[in-house]
Parts: structure tokens; sequence; C-alpha cells
């Protein structure tokens, strides 16, 4: 469910006219409902009740700091991977104490950066940054609380680009070599064994993975308390998939993940530690975009928007889908046509669907790509000189630019030329 729906001929985002903002802020641009994103942590927060359990939100979703300050008052941790990342959780007021540091590359200066500042646990992803962060501890007279991230190798049948759980990804330890490694950490003076971490990948649509790894998980905890360690943190990651389309894509709900959580983790008397990022922002977030030209090719149409694949990337890299709708709402029983709707960007990547059917649109109408809250903003580029396009955060009746679109002078004067030209 979002707060993006049509009223007396126009689309809402919740009490604001997606019109009114269009023509304020101009186009293209993001749009967050403010509600969508309280319901969506809830929704994670109550399916753990009666749990000991935090919801740390995956930053790397949408990082903007209203949004971070939003989730952070419902009482989200963050879930960063890095040190940028964590600076902006701190920037937003979240406390160390509820940031975790996930990621596979994390250099000395971010765990500096992150033991200086404060921070609940360290996701350790191999042996040589186990080591690299005992030595930046010791050398600040610290300990570093950490998981070690296990790889289940479990198929999470999601994307390929998105899978990060099975034995040729690059992310964490072979789960077979757990204990082993799980020894070496105890001998370390300036680490502190703290749980165990696990994340099979993003956009899942089944349960069953999660199940796969969450058992092995479990069987991993037995043998590692029985080996001396205390275990009283599992970090579960996050990955639960959202509907990108209005048709009989269902996902699981968090209600039904918790309830796989306590079946499969329950017994164990650990604090649970979940990572949402998509669930909780993608259909909280649309972009919206004016239509530069309708033209007409060889067989076939095209939509040409002021959006580009620099703005929203998912479509030229993950060929994913996005439901794309006009702003005014269309007659009851409108006839539809098909379009190839694409970009300004000269490739022809650079398109976000096509042949998609669409009502009667014209020059200048608005449209909405629903879903785009996630991985749409924070992976934007000004690619061909292009801007990156503002982002709105809606709450009620009320609207606010929480990122300003730059003006080319901004962008240009990034540059600094060498004194020899």
């Amino acid at each position: 469910m979002d707060h993006f729906l049509y009223r007396d001929g126009a689309l809402f985002a919740e009490d604001v006219p997606v019109a009114d903002i269009a023509a304020e802020v101009g186009t293209p641009f993001y749009c967050y409902s403010t509600a969508t994103l309280t319901r969506h942590f809830r929704l994670f927060d109550e399916a753990l009740e009666g749990l000991d359990h935090l919801v740390c939100y995956a930053m790397k979703a949408a990082s903007n700091q209203a949004i971070l300050k939003t989730l952070a008052a419902l009482g989200a941790g963050m879930d960063v991977v890095s040190g940028g990342e964590y600076a902006r959780a701190r920037a937003a007021g979240v406390p160390g104490e509820r940031i975790v540091f996930s990621g596979v590359g994390k250099t000395r200066e971010e765990m500096r950066a992150a033991l200086e500042g404060g921070i609940r646990q360290f996701n350790v992803e191999s042996e040589p940054e186990m080591l690299m962060l005992n030595e930046v501890a010791l050398g600040l007279g610290r300990v570093a609380p950490i998981t070690i991230r296990v790889n289940p190798d479990v198929d999470a049948k999601t994307h390929a680009k998105i899978a990060t759980g099975k034995s040729e990804n690059k992310f964490g330890v072979p789960i077979a070599r757990a204990r082993e490694v799980y020894a070496q950490a105890a001998a370390l003076p300036g680490l502190q064994v703290v749980g165990i971490d696990v994340h099979i990948g993003s956009q899942l649509t089944d349960l069953a993975p999660f199940r796969a790894a969450y058992e092995k998980v479990a069987d991993l905890t037995e043998a590692l308390r029985a080996d001396g360690h205390d275990i009283r943190r599992l970090d579960l990651g996050g990955g639960l998939g959202i509907p990108y389309t209005r048709s009989n894509e269902s996902p699981p709900l968090p209600m039904d993940y918790g309830a796989l959580i306590r079946q499969t983790l329950g017994h164990l008397g650990c604090e649970i530690e979940i990572e949402p990022g998509r669930l909780v922002v993608g259909n909280a977030g649309i972009l919206v975009a004016s239509v530069i030209y309708v033209k007409s090719g060889e067989g076939r149409d095209f939509l040409i928007l002021d959006a580009a694949m620099n703005d929203l990337i998912r479509p030229a890299m993950y060929d994913a889908h996005h439901d794309i709708v006009t702003v005014a709402e269309p007659a009851p029983g409108a006839e539809q046509a098909p379009y190839d709707i694409v970009g300004q960007v000269c490739e022809t990547g650079d398109t976000f669907a096509r042949g998609r059917m669409m009502p009667p649109i014209a020059q200048g109408d608005l449209v909405a790509f629903r879903g785009a809250g996630a991985y749409g903003a924070v992976m934007a580029s000004e690619y061909n000189t292009r801007p990156l396009v503002p982002e709105v955060l809606v709450a009620g009746d009320r609207f606010a630019v929480i990122r300003a679109r730059p003006s080319f002078d901004e962008i240009i004067n990034r540059d600094t030329i060498p004194e020899w030209l």
C-alpha cells in the first residue's frame, strides 16, 4: 500500500496534488510520502513484536537526511555500507549505538571514524578485514563489536546482480569455514564477537530462501556456542521484495517474514536485527516526469521524457519494471496504445519501457513512475551534464524540497582547470 492515489481526476501524494508540486519544483523530481514510510517501517517493527529486536533501515536504498530523520524518529537503526553513509546517519541524529556497518571493502579510515563516533557493530566480511579492524581498534585503545557475515550458499532466486548469498558471490565467509574464522576472531584482543550476520540478496519474493538460510544460521549458532562464543545477536539482513506491478505479483508480507524468523530462530534467545530498505522506501516514492515529445517511428511510437537513465537507472541496469501512470487520471474505458517510453540520454539503453500500453497522452503531460523510492535518487548521476533531480517530501497537505536541483553553473564550477590550461 502507498499514499499516491487518484482523487478528483488527479494523482495526489497524500493530500498534495502531484501537479502542484511539478508546477513549483519543475520536472523531473522524486516525491516521497511520509505516511507510507511510517506505515512500512511499523509493519516490520510490529512483525517482530515480543522479540528483542532492532529494525535497521538499509540506507543504500535512499539516504536523504529527511528520510533518515523520519525513520529515526520512529525508532529505526541504520545499516550503512560506507563512511559517507555513516556520516549521513550521524548528521541525521542517529546515535552510534543504532548504526550497523556492513560492506565488503571497509577502509581503515572508515573503521576509525565509526569507532570514534560510536558504532553498534561491524558486520565483518573477510579475514583480512577482521585483522585490519583489530589493528585499528587497538590503535585507538578500543574494542570493536563484530558479527561475522557468513555466506550460506543459498540461491535467493532473484536477479543475478543483487544475489549475495551464493558461494560464487563476493560477500561473507563460507559457512563451512565459519567456526574456524570465529576462533581466529576470538583470539584478537581488539575485537568482541557479539553475533552472526547473514544477507542473501535483494527483491526476494519467496520466503523459502530465507528459511534455508536461517535454518543454517540456527545450526551455526548452536555450534559456535558449543565452541564457547557468546552469540547473542543475529543480524538477518534484508531483501524482502516489493510489488513493482499492480498485477498479481505479491511478495510475502512483513508479518509472514516475522513469523518465519520466530519459527527458525526464536528459540535461540538472541536479539534480532533486520535491515529492510527497499520495502520501507520503494513504494513510498515516485519519479515524476514530463513528456517532451510524442514521436512516431517505424512501426512504433515513442514517449520522450525529461527524465532519463541517469535519474532512474534500474530499467537500464536490471531490466527492471516500473508501472508508469499519467498524473491526470485517464477517463474510464480510455483506449490505450503501445509506446516505447524513453529518456533524453544518447544511448539506446535509456529506455524505461517497450510497448507499454498507455492512455491518450500528449506533449507536456505529466507521468509518474511508481515504486521509484528505492535505488532511484540514490543511484542517480549527472551523466550528460544532466542535473541531479530534486527530492521532495510530503507530509499530509505539506511538501518540502529536501534536495534542490543544482544549476549548470554549480555543476560546472566543481571542475578545477589546471594552471597550464
